[in-house]
This record gives structure tokens, C-alpha cells and sequence, in this order.
């Protein structure tokens, strides 16, 4: 008696005690979500982002305490004409005074007048790190909006780092929720169009969204090991329901198939342990290949990818363990309802003195054996067509240039960067600011003071720098060990003159001022130093990242098929797929052309995250595509169908399954692209292009092309196909004509190589229930 795989036996046991599995999951996804609301979340501080140059000064400063603070600029201007002196001098007062009042507030500046004398500036400098500076803005606003109704004839506003990043991530909430609205109306639909059934369309939204549940509660655990960053839980929604659903269909579609080739001879149990045979292997398989895949993103040395990494592990693990222990259990309880009202049909038909009809497999549509025509007649040409139009796509990929977005690239309907854009007409040198952070003993905190000033000449005659009137701005520590000189730019933070105003200052200025002095440590941080070290930690991570990514897709690939050919295929193809969706967000959001299309803001550039993203998440993604498509063909193949005839029976078979998961996948990476926050439009957009060629280019045109091309040279160095091949007229064959199909029927789960089949080995040994 051959042993029963892990998969198998959980889901025979499921299947033979449905309520238990369904209450055991309800606990699990309860525990884990009470488990994660009493653990709470444990952020991310400003220490787990610091990298390079920038993070090294912005510990000194910190050390030191004389580093950065979030600023919110209070503006007093008139309604319209000119601005009264006497009006705006006791708004002035009255802003100020509340100010001082507020324990979130360190400081306020004087006023400030701009160039054109119409409007004044009061700098509030906060108390705090960044992260509590969200939580102080609320207070600060509250008495912006107290004074500038104490003052009608002014109009009385704020901005600043808090007030715009808090307005983000209240526009970001937003955008999830409408993501939200748009995803699930189009998700029903495509399943409505699949199944044809409310009830069977409930099943797979049911253990995504109780996925997605009990994956946020273990976030909310997992965060005390890593902390979160903020990004995880919509990684958790994105990535959840993209595959929650995914491996839910394939599951459902396998269950119907084994239910229509046994035309009521077998009982729901073993059907569903049936679909678990192989259904259940390859979506165990093609979730591990997804964790293994991400598991990449943890070797960027990154606290966001860190973040993502683990949103996207525990959501893939938790989603493929609902796949194999509830959903046998549902497909149970619902299998016999429909065993129920097939009989009380087949009573009444009988009793009416007509023919009994059995529930019949749906044959491949025409449509789809038209799509596989052109790989069917011409696999070398189509092959080669295909490339050719995918290497076409990816061209632009070529002059892709990496940016690190920041606030000037968010969107104007946040009403705080409405109010940021206002102070930036009136003070253009509040755009940037470049900090420079010198340690050195304290005996000799006066070189070093006297020194930052002559930097702060040389770089004040520099066009990129801004003029500043006055004794330029530079603070020494308590201990007099630390000593920091403020630079500011007009230009915005994307922007080569303000990535060139930093390469100034670290190369040319610096070294020759205070970097003259010796045993002094020198270092410069900032908005645009955070960019420009992020970028260029990155292209330091990226081989590193991009090889264990390659190497573990050929491993799992290998493991999957125990064939090098399809692994090497599988790399080479999940490349194509991620370079030519690069290629297409380079042609649509580096330029300028679809800004209004799109609504957004160029950057000239793609945001540094997204390349290295992509490349994980489609890879994984890739790859679970793979192993449904090929593990059909691979049935039929271990079932002694000619290479060739599996090929396209395999593919046109599933093709309706993995273009249905294709269209769920894109309707939630799509929905990101109207969202309002660059970085998610950019996600969105890439991982939606790259999952619609992935489905219809790769998986319709190039993959079969490829395998037909390579015959049985497909499945080296394994022999089990070969062996299959020629027991071919051993096959078995069941009552009334067998179980064999357009997939390849009931192949082995792959326990053994050149097994005959699920259906045959338990027939042997008796342990398949049969219905009536």
C-alpha cells in the first residue's frame, strides 16, 4: 500500500469530520486575531530606517541631540491685496503664544516675511521622534484653526513634515478602503463567471477575507521580531486576496472535474481527498515557492521589505493552510447538498419517465484551443514572435533610473500639500534641507563652528544652495562634541540639482572645511541623503537578491517537476515576464506623457522600492502560475499521454482556472493604480502588467510553444514520463469508460515517479467510498 502524502491525509480527515475542520478553523483565525490585538503593533522607529551616509549622521545627531525636527510652518497672509502690518503682527502674537502653550512644541521661531512681502512665516519646531510627530500635529491645528478664526480678515493655515505625513496616511487609509469597494464587486463577478453559483462564488471570498483575518493578527505578533513599518497590512490585502482566491479556484475547479469524471459513482469524501491529491500538492508547492521566493526580500538589509517580506509569508502560509484543511471540509458539506437535489432530480426524472442526466465536465472552450492554435501549428515561429514582443517591452527597462520618492511627489488633493505648495510659492528655500553633522572633541567646538561657516559661504555662492540672510544655522550640543550646520535647496528633493547640491557638499565643500581638520567625524543627512543612500543600498543589495531569487526558483521549480529543463525554463521566463512589465512602468510613469491619465506627479524616475519588489513578488507569483499549468501537463504525461497532447490538453484545461485567478490578481493590483500615493500606483500598475502577460502571453503563446518544441526533452534527467509512456496501454481504466480526461485524469500526486495514477492505487486497496 503506498503511503498517503501529509496533503492527503489532512484533507481526508477534514473531509471525514467537516465540522470539526470548520470549527478548528474559526478558532485558529479567532486566536490569531485576539493573539495580535493583545500583542498590539510594534512600529518601526526612526533608528530601523537609517542606512549609509545619511543614517550614520542622523545617529550622531541624535547622540548628540541636535538632530532634525519635524517643523510645521504656520502662514499668515491676507484674504486678498496687500497684507495689513498691524493685523498680521497680532496674528503673529496669537499664533506664537498658542504655540508656546502646546507641550508638543520645542520651539517658535520669529516671523519670517517672504520675498514679495505678502506673506509670514512662523516656524514651530516639535518635541518628540518622528514617529509621535503624527500624533502632535491634531493639538498644533486645532489652535491654527482657533486663531485664524480669531483673525477673519487673515487666512491663517499650516503645513509641515507632520501635517503632510499624517495627511498621507490618512489618504492612503482611504485609498485601501476604496481599493477595497472596487476589488470585491469585480472578484464576485469573476467567480460568478467561473462557477456560475452564489454559493460555490462565497467559498473562495470566505477563506480569503478569514485568511487575511488571521494573517493580521499574527502580523501584529510577528512585529515584536520585526517591527512593522506600515506597509505589511496592505500587503496583507493585496497579496492576501490575490491568492486566497487563486488557490481556492484551482482547488473548487478540481473538485468539479473529479465530480463530473466520476459521474456520481463516488462519494463527496473521496472526491475531495481525489482533488487533494493533486490539486492540494500543487497549491502546497506553489505557496512554498512563493514564501521561498519572498524570503529574498529579507536579504535587501531593509526594514520596509522586511515588512513587506512578512506580510506576504504569513498571508501565503496562513491562505495555502485554509486550501488544505476548511476548504475539503466546505467542499464536503456542500458536496452533499448537491449529491441531494441530483438524486431528488434523478427521482423526479424517473418518475416523469425520462433519461437521468449526470453532471458533465465542461470541455475547454473553443476560444482557448483558438489562443493555443498559433503555439499548436507553429511552436518555432510563435516561440520566437512572442520573445521578440516581450524583449520589445522591455527595452525601455533599459534607461530606467531609480528615485526615492518624497513629499513633493504626493498628491495635491492631501489638503496639507495643498498648504505645502503655497509655502513653497512664497519661500522656495523650504523645500530642502541638507544637514551637515561634524563630531570632534569639545575642546575644539570652535574650528569645527568656524569652519561650518566657511562651508556655509562657499555653498551660499553655489546656485543649487539657497541664499539665506543672516548668520547661517548652526547648533552644538550640550557636550560641545557634536556641532550641525543647515543647508537648504529650492529645488525638489527627485531632482538632479538637488542630488547634485548633496554631491557638492559631500565631495567638494565638506573635504576641503571642516573635513581639513583631523580626527574630526563628518557626515551629511537629510531628505535627499536618505534618497540618494537608499538607492545606492540597494544597487549594493541587488545581486545578492536577484541570485538567491534565481537560484531558489530553479530549486523549487526542480523539486516541483524533478525536470532541470523546466526549471532553467521557469527562470528564464519569469525574467522575461518581470522585464517587460519594468519596461512598460518605465515607458508609462518616468515620463510625463500619462501624468493627467493617471494622476500623478513624474519623478522622472520609478521609486527605488518597486524594481527589486516586482522582481520577488511576480517571481513568486510566476512560479505559483507554473506549477498549476505544468502540473496538469505533467499528470497527463505520467498517465502515458504523448508529450505533445498533454501539452495542450494540460494548458487548455486550465487555462479558464488561470485566467480567472489572472483577472482576480489584476483587479487587485489594478485598483492600486487609482490610488493617490505614487509608490502604489507604481506597485499596482507593474504587478497588474506583469500578471496579464504572465497569464496570456507566457502561459498562452511562449510556454506551450517552448514544450512543444522540446518534447519529451521537457522532463530531464527524470524518467517517470518516459516510463509513463510506455505503460501507456496499462493505463486504468475505470467503470463506464474510466476517469481519464483532457487533464491527463487522475494522475499521481507525485509521491512516486511513474505512478498509474490516484485513482488506480486506491481502487486497489479499497479505500475509495463510493456513493449509493
Amino acid at each position: 500500500m503506498r503511503k498517503r502524502s501529509a496533503t492527503v491525509r489532512v484533507a481526508r480527515w477534514s473531509a471525514l469530520h467537516p465540522w470539526r475542520a470548520i470549527i478548528g478553523w474559526l478558532v485558529f483565525v479567532v486566536l490569531c486575531l485576539g493573539g495580535g490585538i493583545a500583542a498590539g503593533m510594534n512600529s518601526a522607529t526612526s533608528q530601523d530606517f537609517r542606512v549609509g551616509e545619511a543614517g550614520r549622521a542622523e545617529a550622531l545627531a541624535v547622540e548628540g541631540g541636535v538632530q532634525l525636527r519635524s517643523t510645521e510652518q504656520v502662514l499668515i497672509r491676507a484674504a486678498s491685496g496687500p497684507l495689513d502690518e498691524t493685523a498680521a503682527d497680532a496674528a503673529v502674537k496669537d499664533v506664537t503664544a498658542r504655540m508656546k502653550a502646546l507641550p508638543e512644541v520645542a520651539s517658535v521661531a520669529e516671523p519670517v516675511r517672504s520675498a514679495d512681502g505678502r506673506v509670514l512665516r512662523v516656524q514651530v519646531e516639535l518635541n518628540g521622534s518622528e514617529q509621535e510627530d503624527q500624533e502632535h500635529v491634531p493639538p498644533l491645528r486645532a489652535q491654527t484653526e482657533e486663531a485664524a478664526k480669531a483673525h477673519p480678515d487673515l487666512v491663517i493655515e499650516e503645513t509641515g513634515d507632520a501635517s503632510v505625513s499624517k495627511g498621507v496616511d490618512g489618504r492612503r487609509n482611504d485609498d485601501l478602503k476604496f481599493s477595497e469597494a472596487i476589488t470585491l464587486p469585480i472578484t464576485l463577478i469573476t467567480l460568478a463567471v467561473v462557477f456560475g453559483s452564489v454559493v460555490m462564488v462565497g467559498v473562495p471570498l470566505l477563506l480569503a477575507v478569514t485568511s487575511i483575518m488571521a494573517t493580521m493578527g499574527l502580523a501584529m505578533v510577528a512585529s515584536h521580531l520585526l517591527p512593522d513599518t506600515g506597509v505589511g497590512m496592505s500587503m496583507i490585502l493585496l497579496i492576501g486576496m490575490a491568492v486566497g482566491v487563486d488557490y481556492t479556484l484551482f482547488y473548487l475547479k478540481r473538485e468539479r472535474e473529479e465530480r463530473a469524471r466520476a459521474g456520481g459513482r463516488l462519494t463527496s469524501e473521496a472526491l475531495v481527498e481525489a482533488a487533494a491529491a493533486t490539486a492540494g500538492r500543487a497549491i502546497v508547492v506553489s505557496g512554498l515557492a512563493v514564501i521561498v521566493s519572498t524570503t529574498a526580500l529579507y536579504l535587501a538589509g531593509d526594514v520596509i521589505f522586511d515588512s513587506l517580506a512578512t506580510g506576504t509569508i504569513l498571508v501565503v502560509a496562513v491562505a495555502v493552510l485554509s486550501s488544505v484543511t476548511v476548504l475539503p471540509a466546505l467542499l464536503v458539506k456542500l458536496g452533499r447538498r448537491t449529491e441531494r437535489r441530483a438524486q431528488r432530480r434523478a427521482a423526479k426524472r424517473r418518475d416523469q419517465g425520462k433519461p437521468v442526466r449526470t453532471y458533465e465536465e465542461k470541455k475547454p472552450g473553443k476560444v482557448w484551443r483558438a489562443l493555443l492554435t498559433p503555439a499548436r501549428k507553429h511552436p518555432a515561429l510563435t516561440l520566437g514572435l512572442s520573445v521578440l514582443v516581450m524583449l520589445g517591452l522591455a527595452l525601455p527597462a533599459l534607461n530606467m533610473t531609480l528615485k526615492n520618492p518624497a513629499r513633493d511627489s504626493f498628491s495635491r488633493e492631501i489638503p496639507a500639500m495643498k498648504e505645502y505648495d503655497r509655502l513653497l510659492d512664497a519661500f522656495p528655500e523650504q523645500r530642502v534641507r541638507h544637514l551637515v553633522v561634524v563630531r570632534a572633541e569639545a575642546s575644539r567646538a570652535g574650528e569645527v563652528t568656524a569652519a561650518l561657516r566657511e562651508l556655509a559661504r562657499e555653498a551660499q555662492e553655489d546656485r543649487l544652495f539657497s541664499k539665506r540672510s543672516g548668520a547661517p544655522l548652526i547648533r552644538t550640543s550640550d557636550d560641545r562634541g557634536t556641532t550641525t550646520l543647515e543647508l537648504n535647496t529650492p529645488h525638489p528633493t527627485y531632482s538632479e540639482e538637488a542630488e547634485d547640491s548633496l554631491e557638492h557638499l559631500r565631495a567638494d565643500y565638506l573635504p576641503t572645511t571642516v573635513g581639513t581638520l583631523p580626527g574630526v567625524e563628518t557626515a551629511v543627512t537629510g531628505e535627499v541623503a536618505r534618497g540618494v543612500d537608499y538607492v545606492a543600498h540597494q544597487n549594493d543589495k541587488l545581486p545578492i537578491v536577484l541570485g538567491f531569487l534565481l537560484l531558489m526558483t530553479f530549486l523549487m521549480t526542480l523539486y516541483a517537476f524533478r525536470s532541470a529543463v523546466l526549471a532553467l525554463l521557469g527562470v528564464g521566463l519569469n525574467l522575461l515576464s518581470a522585464a517587460s512589465a519594468l519596461g512598460l512602468l518605465v515607458l508609462v510613469f518616468q515620463g510625463r506623457w500619462a501624468e493627467d491619465l493617471l494622476s500623478f506627479v513624474s519623478l522622472g524616475g520609478i521609486s527605488s522600492r518597486v524594481p527589486l519588489f516586482l522582481f520577488v513578488i511576480l517571481f513568486g507569483l510566476s512560479t505559483d502560475y507554473q506549477v498549476f499549468v505544468v502540473s496538469r501537463i505533467r499528470e497527463a504525461a505520467l498517465n502515458g499521454v504523448p508529450t505533445r497532447q498533454a501539452v495542450l490538453d494540460g494548458i487548455a484545461s486550465s487555462a479558464k482556472i488561470v485566467t480567472s485567478a489572472a483577472i482576480v490578481m489584476v483587479t487587485v493590483f489594478a485598483s492600486f493604480v487609482m490610488l493617490h500615493i505614487l509608490e502604489m500606483k507604481q506597485m499596482g500598475f507593474v504587478l497588474a502588467a506583469a500578471v496579464l502577460l504572465d497569464a496570456f502571453v507566457i502561459r498562452v503563446m511562449i510556454l506551450p510553444a517552448a514544450l512543444l518544441l522540446l518534447g519529451r526533452l521537457t522532463w530531464w534527467p527524470s524518467g517517470a514520463v518516459r516510463r509513463a509512456q510506455e505503460r501507456s496501454a496499462g493505463r486504468f481504466e475505470g467503470p463506464g469508460g474510466g476517469f481519464e480526461g483532457p487533464g491527463g485524469g487522475f494522475a499521481a500526486e507525485g509521491a512516486g515517479e511513474g505512478s498509474d495514477g490516484w485513482f488506480e492505487q486506491h481502487s486497489k486497496e479499497g479505500s475509495l467510498p463510493h456513493s449509493g
